[in-house]
């Protein structure tokens, strides 16, 4: 364990000096839902609801940090890590690669947690948010998608033959489901074809599940989204074990 914090502490430097991670998944989330507020205020999110724009809204928004954390971060450094053989070298040290990439894990999350914090102090204290559903409930879902988003990113480093092919893979996967899962352009407001298209997305039903338990809707509401996102978590972490390429 004590390995693992300290590598922990020494990677979380090298991302903060980086400052990608400071701005996608700190800043970004943070400007979004600010802005929503200031446009929106305490407007309902349409006639007759029981909540907020906002307060809709912030279950997509948490999930900014996580999918560029999960889907852009992870995979390039993996991939990046190998083609220096990084990974390699840690095969004859008493820290395996094993456990540099449950620091990388670790890192993207301390940033989707802190992105959290950050977007629910902002909604409460500055625009007065109310949210109906249970923290911890919200907490629970919101570490369950984190893993299932991760599996994700693990599993494109892992295979990718570098950091070229990692980048290029993690941009199509990353933009779209930016685009439209819901945490830009809300996803009531697309067209039906539209919507159907962005249900295949991963983010997608991960941002109706955190919306449904932030606005402490019936959890048989948004069953098949849970159940997607468990199959996402075994066949991305499935693939990951059987193709994982440690150099």
């Amino acid at each position: 364990m004590k390995r693992f914090y300290t590598i922990l502490k020494t990677e979380l430097k090298l991302s903060v000096r980086g400052m990608d991670m400071v701005i996608f998944a700190l800043c970004m989330p943070l400007v979004i839902i600010s802005l929503l507020g200031i446009i929106y205020g305490s407007k309902p999110a349409y006639p007759g609801a029981g909540y907020t724009f906002l307060e809709q809204s912030f279950g997509a928004v948490t999930t900014i940090a996580v999918c560029a954390g999960g889907v852009m971060g992870l995979p390039l450094v993996i991939s990046e890590y190998r083609q220096k053989k990084i990974l390699k070298r840690y095969q004859v040290t008493p820290a395996s690669p094993a456990l540099l990439l449950a620091v990388q894990a670790a890192v993207y999350a301390v940033y989707s947690l802190a992105a959290l914090v950050l977007v629910y102090m902002a909604s409460v204290l500055f625009f007065g948010a109310h949210f109906a559903g249970s923290a911890a409930a919200y907490m629970a879902v919101f570490l369950f998608v984190m893993l299932s988003v991760f599996s994700i990113g693990i599993m494109v480093g892992g295979v990718a033959r570098d950091v070229k092919t990692a980048g290029i893979a993690a941009s199509l996967l990353y933009f779209p489901m930016l685009a439209l899962s819901g945490t830009t352009l809300p996803y009531e407001v697309m067209p039906p074809a539209l919507q159907r298209v962005a249900d295949i997305l991963p983010l997608t039903q991960a941002v109706k599940l955190l919306k449904a338990v932030s606005l402490g809707q019936p959890a048989e509401d948004v069953w098949k989204s849970c159940l997607y996102m468990a199959v996402c978590f075994l066949v991305c972490s499935g693939i990951s074990l059987r193709y994982f390429k440690w150099e």
